[in-house]
């Protein structure tokens, strides 16, 4: 694959050290509502039924967004972008602290939804910009580590902050967290030059439709959407009801519940830390075939494992196993349309939400039905495909 051509001077080092700390709290605010659904029904009136729509809101909208966001980033400069929307979603976070009624709260999570979709795949989109082909699976696995931790994070406000410090507090510290990181962002963008010249030439910067269509027109860009949107639905529409089989088929704690699914965290983290030496071992195509193979087994392991115990070590490794095939995914992504990379990079991630979510309405009535059996074996089968498949055509494009 090409390298990029010579940048100007400045540190990608600390431009892409602050994107995970935006990063990092835009992926907090993803699920950090989920624990705090019951506090939040009693302060408002209302009930957690009625009340689960800010989860729903908040994803739409980040997901949708993406849809349109990235031609602007292509024209205008994709760091200048995630730092105003950076500033935004500060906002619109801190106004779902102030929420007085539920559909202000609704409100104010459609806004910093909106806000918070432009950060990662922007954020992707630079590192594609300023770092090399040939480094950027190991940038890009280290840049990880802040949306691994920002989920984790999130998981952990909502229940812990939420307990100690009431719903409306937990808000008020996510939006502290990503005013840091606008100042930070906006000072790099003043200081840095590397962070002003890292958007596509004017003459490649063609509007919405030219650079739609030059997404569209390639047939790898073409694969690699379809490849996100199997990949989310399959992994997150199976991954969703970890917790509720093991709740229900092992009748443990929703204490123990979330420590064992929080263990996905820590084979993120694994992957993250080791991410230089399984790139060199292994290369892309390693990497993209071996993660479906352990997502199949470890999702196999959840179905038919007789024991709850042998759970957090299946979900480390499939932990481990997705972001081994993810992240060769999205660094793929940031060189399917260079000269549109925004836009190429705003597709892939609306794909990533949507699959979700329709996979996770799918496997809801597979699970009803018949348990989450055939919710897993299913998963295991259609991610070991697509690790198999990503790998064998790239290799075919290796050679």
């Amino acid at each position: 694959m090409p390298s990029n051509p010579a940048k100007p001077s400045g540190s990608a080092t600390s431009a892409i050290t602050l994107l995970a700390l935006a990063s990092f709290a835009a992926q907090a605010m993803v699920r950090s509502t989920d624990s705090l659904l019951p506090q939040i029904a009693v302060d408002l009136s209302t009930t957690v039924g009625a009340a689960s729509i800010v989860v729903t809101v908040y994803l739409l909208a980040h997901g949708s967004v993406q849809l349109f966001m990235g031609p602007i980033g292509d024209r205008f400069g994709k760091f200048g972008c995630i730092a105003i929307a950076t500033g935004f979603s500060a906002l619109a976070v801190f106004a779902c602290g102030l929420a007085w009624s539920l559909p202000v709260l609704v409100a104010a999570r459609l806004a910093s939804g909106l806000a918070t979709g432009w950060i990662v795949p922007f954020a992707l989109a630079f590192v594609g910009d300023v770092i090399p082909y040939e480094r950027r699976q190991q940038v890009i696995g280290s840049f990880l580590s802040g949306q691994i931790l920002g989920q984790l994070f999130g998981q952990a406000a909502g229940g812990v902050l939420g307990d100690l410090f009431g719903w409306r507090n937990v808000f008020f510290i996510l939006a502290g967290l990503l005013a840091v990181a606008t100042i930070g962002l906006f000072i790099e963008l003043w200081r840095n030059p590397l962070t002003r010249a890292s958007s596509a030439p004017p003459r490649t910067s063609r509007g919405y439709a030219a650079d739609y269509a030059a997404v569209l027109r390639s047939r790898w860009a073409r694969t690699m959407i379809l490849m996100a949107f199997i990949e989310s639905a399959a992994m997150f529409g199976a991954f969703t009801y970890v917790g509720a089989d093991l709740h229900l088929r092992f009748g443990i704690s929703f204490t123990l519940v979330g420590l064992f699914v929080g263990a996905f965290a820590i084979g993120g983290l694994i992957y993250s830390l080791s991410v230089r030496a399984l790139v060199t071992r292994f290369g892309p195509v390693g990497l993209a075939a071996i993660g479906g193979i352990l997502l199949a087994v470890a999702y196999v392991l959840l179905a038919v494992g007789p024991t709850v115990y042998a759970a957090p070590l299946a979900i480390t490794v499939i932990g481990l196993g997705f972001y081994m095939l993810h992240n060769t995914l999205q660094t793929n992504a940031t060189q399917m349309t260079p000269e549109a990379r925004g836009t190429a990079l705003g597709l892939f991630s609306a794909a990533l939400y949507f699959g979700q979510t329709i996979g996770v309405a799918l496997n809801g009535l597979i699970f009803d039905r018949f348990t989450a059996v055939p919710v897993f074996l299913g998963a295991a089968a259609i991610l070991l495909a697509l690790g198999l498949w990503f790998s064998r055509e790239l290799k075919a494009r290796a050679a």
